[in-house]
């Protein structure tokens, strides 16, 4: 759990859940699964589970942290939640009752934003119906490359109020994809060691379809060493479009 969050798109992160594993290429570089080695390394104990509590891997095995669904109870002001910034709430090994207890605990903050993005789009567009929807959840899915564009077509099927892709780590070019129903873009690069190239075309293409489209556009990052090594301008400008006119105190 973090009060803030350095995520551009987002105010605050929120782990129900911790751990996850590699299902497309663009896990290949998990930044997750990296800060959950240096967190298990200093001890902290949602980070030393890795199925079995004698491993000597990652720390990243799936745990559900039943003591976390509390804690956006106690946040009083309002603000922008990123759910799972540490896992992936739709994952095989995420029973579907606890599923409905993160729901469940949305529903009863009203006064918070969620942000919930899954690489797992089949299971959520399966799970969807078992689901009780609260206008506060704004699902999205990533799609890294053309290979993951499906994700986009499960999505359309949630009915959540807002639908979103997070096209990051862009990978390759997604092509012409159909944004029908989905009301947010996220573009950015890849960062961190081994951090594999975006071009500039693959990002404008997705801009100029967000345009034509309707749905609003934002760009994270280009990626690099760092997270803001190459900084966050596309074509003299930053973008920083949100659904629905909602505003982060991050980017306004």
């Amino acid at each position: 759990m973090a009060d803030k969050s350095a995520i551009e798109w987002t105010e605050a992160t929120w782990n129900p859940t911790t751990g996850c594993d590699k299902v497309s290429a663009g896990c290949d570089n998990c930044y997750a699964m990296s800060l959950a080695k240096r967190l298990k390394a200093m001890g902290s104990p949602k980070y030393q589970v890795d199925g079995d509590p004698r491993s000597s891997g990652p720390g990243f095995g799936v745990t559900l942290h039943r003591s976390a669904l509390d804690i956006p109870h106690r946040w009083r002001e309002p603000r922008v939640v990123f759910v799972n910034s540490m896992s992936d709430l739709f994952h095989a090994r995420v029973p579907l009752a606890y599923v409905q207890q993160v729901f469940e605990v949305m529903r009863q903050t009203p006064r918070h934003t969620y942000q919930v993005l899954t690489k797992r789009a089949s299971r959520m567009a399966r799970l969807a119906s078992s689901i009780d929807w609260p206008k506060n959840v704004w699902m999205g899915v990533s799609v890294e490359n053309r290979s993951q564009v499906h994700r986009v077509d499960d999505l359309r099927q949630v009915p959540a109020a807002v639908r979103f892709v997070s096209a990051e780590p862009l990978l390759g070019p997604l092509g012409a994809i159909d944004l029908e129903g989905v009301h947010w873009l996220i573009a950015g690069g890849e960062s961190g060691a081994g951090c594999r190239r975006m071009a500039p075309e693959w990002v404008r293409e997705l801009r100029d379809g967000c345009a034509a489209a309707g749905t609003a556009f934002f760009f994270k990052q280009w990626g690099g060493r760092t997270p803001k090594a190459g900084g966050r301008e596309l074509d003299g400008r930053t973008w920083d479009e949100m659904p629905a006119g909602r505003e982060l105190s991050a980017v306004a």
